[in-house]
């Protein structure tokens, strides 16, 4: 339906403030996330360090003990090392974890009272060395023997232990909110990607809508009946059809022609460069040329040049038959249809007929239904689109059974006749459903020879009838191929041209 001046505009600014919103929103969030993500990360760290700042601490009280049992126990100065080791790393490692943990006041709460005990442990250790060094070990290990040590040790444990299981615990939160603001941000762009997407292809709608004949929209609006609002559909979706077409056949000629032309200008480089080498031999102005000289002129000469005209002549060819597959699918477009009777189910029998002895040869049946209808439209498009698909259904047939197909129909009322054409053949990858249909686009393994124009031409042929085609397949199992056909084309084109 054509859209006014007004219509057009505001549409066109929507678009665009909701394309702005949306890079914003994009943009906004997307820094927002990467704060949070830095905030936990540092966070992380700091917590890291309070929690291996407390186990360091713990570690070096344990060794202190240890070393201060086995010299109470034995006398022996072997002990004494560890322990004074120990003892010399004991206030670096408390003052290391009252600075860690000042940045929490959770964790700067409990210093007062670790400090504390460290204190108590220091000096029970101390009264009982002290005692061993001036021969009082009875004494000693007397003392050591009562629970004094040992609950302070466990009050130690408490202490910080709670420290590092607090650690933990944020450590393991940290974690947590840094996976989850990463996928946050991952589907943020997602989103955002799918609706600066949708913004562009509604934009490319609203243009490509406009730009259609207006008047002769208007006067078919001025002629519509009562199935005004279903008309209007119909024609929208078509108008969308066509548009994304183009678009495609667009991309497709700019992509698939541009690169055989690449290669063409990159071996006349290769030309211009062989030449060079030749003129420096053929026009040495009298001098004589030198070895390199000659031997690089032959080598030109010999490999450099015929190896360029060889890939330039096959990127020309592969060029050719581009355009001509191009100009094969237009020159179906621009033929005039001849519009009669067609009796669906005779035309697809002699379909099966000329392929009939390539079936037999995989023991394979072609099964056709009884309920193939009579239409009118053009007998020959009918003709090579079944052509075509018998031809696909024999390329691609699965070579560990025989070749089963079968075309059957029915009726789906105003929409038309549905046809389905199935084969239980290698099948088509989900990805693939509608890229099979694009020119020169073919899908899974190109073990068949062939340039991926075939179910593009059905495709157009279809589509030129008034009808469409898609196809339902599940890769390795086989393929249908739904055909809807208007039961009567001349309708349809009397509905365009009015």
């Amino acid at each position: 339906m054509p859209i006014s001046n007004a219509a057009f505009v505001r549409s066109t600014v929507m678009l665009l403030i909701g394309g702005m919103i949306a890079l914003l929103g994009i943009v906004g969030t997307s820094l927002w996330l990467v704060h949070k993500v830095e905030g936990y990360f540092t966070g992380y760290i700091e917590v890291r360090e309070v929690r291996s700042a407390a186990s360091d601490l713990l570690s070096t009280l344990k060794d202190l003990e240890t070393g201060q049992r086995g010299f109470v126990i034995t006398g022996d100065e072997a002990f004494r090392a560890p322990y004074d080791a120990a003892l010399a790393a004991v206030a670096e490692k408390q003052q290391l974890l009252s600075e860690k943990a000042a940045r929490f006041p959770n964790y700067a709460a409990r210093m007062p009272e670790i400090e504390r005990l460290v204190k108590d442990k220091l000096q029970e250790l101390a009264e009982t060395v002290e005692a061993v060094e001036e021969g009082r070990q009875a004494e000693a290990v007397a003392q050591v023997k009562t629970d004094r040590g040992r609950v302070i040790m466990d009050q130690l444990r408490t202490q910080l232990g709670d420290i590092m299981g607090n650690a933990d615990n944020r450590l393991q939160e940290g974690v947590t909110d840094t996976v989850w603001s990463a996928g946050a941000l991952q589907w943020t762009t997602v989103i955002g990607a799918i609706a600066i997407i949708g913004v562009l292809g509604g934009a490319a709608m609203v243009v490509a809508q406009y730009t259609r004949d207006i008047l002769a929209a208007r006067r078919e609006v001025e002629t519509l009946n009562a199935t005004l609002e279903k008309r209007v559909d119909e024609r929208t979706e078509e108008l969308i059809r066509a548009n994304q077409e183009v678009q495609r056949f667009a991309y497709i000629v700019t992509h698939d022609l541009r690169a055989p032309l690449v290669n063409i200008m990159g071996f006349t480089s290769e030309l211009q460069a062989s030449l060079a080498a030749i003129q420096a031999y053929v026009l040495a102005d009298g001098k004589a040329p030198s070895p390199d000289d000659i031997l690089e002129a032959r080598r030109a000469a010999s490999e450099d040049l015929p190896e360029a005209i060889g890939f330039i002549r096959s990127s020309t060819k592969k060029m050719d038959g581009l355009i001509n597959a191009i100009l094969k699918i237009s020159r179906d477009g621009r033929r005039e249809l001849k519009i009669e009777r067609v009796d669906i189910k005779a035309l697809v029998e002699a379909g099966a007929a000329a392929v009939g002895h390539q079936v037999a040869e995989s023991d394979g049946v072609i099964t056709i239904g009884d309920t193939l209808p009579t239409v009118i439209s053009d007998r020959l498009s009918l003709e090579q689109v079944f052509g075509n698909l018998f031809d696909n259904a024999i390329k691609y047939q699965a070579p560990d059974r025989p070749l089963r197909v079968s075309v059957t129909a029915r009726n789906s009322g105003r929409a038309g006749f549905v046809i389905e054409f199935t084969d239980n053949g290698r099948g088509i990858a989900p990805e693939d459903h509608e890229r099979v249909f694009e020119l020169f686009r073919r899908s899974g393994t190109q073990d068949k020879p062939g340039e991926g124009i075939g179910l593009a031409h059905v495709r157009s042929l279809m589509r030129n009838l008034g009808g469409d085609i898609v196809v339902r397949s599940e890769f390795g199992q086989g393929t249908t191929f739904v055909l809807r056909l208007p039961p009567d084309l001349s309708k349809v084109v009397r509905s365009m041209q009015a």
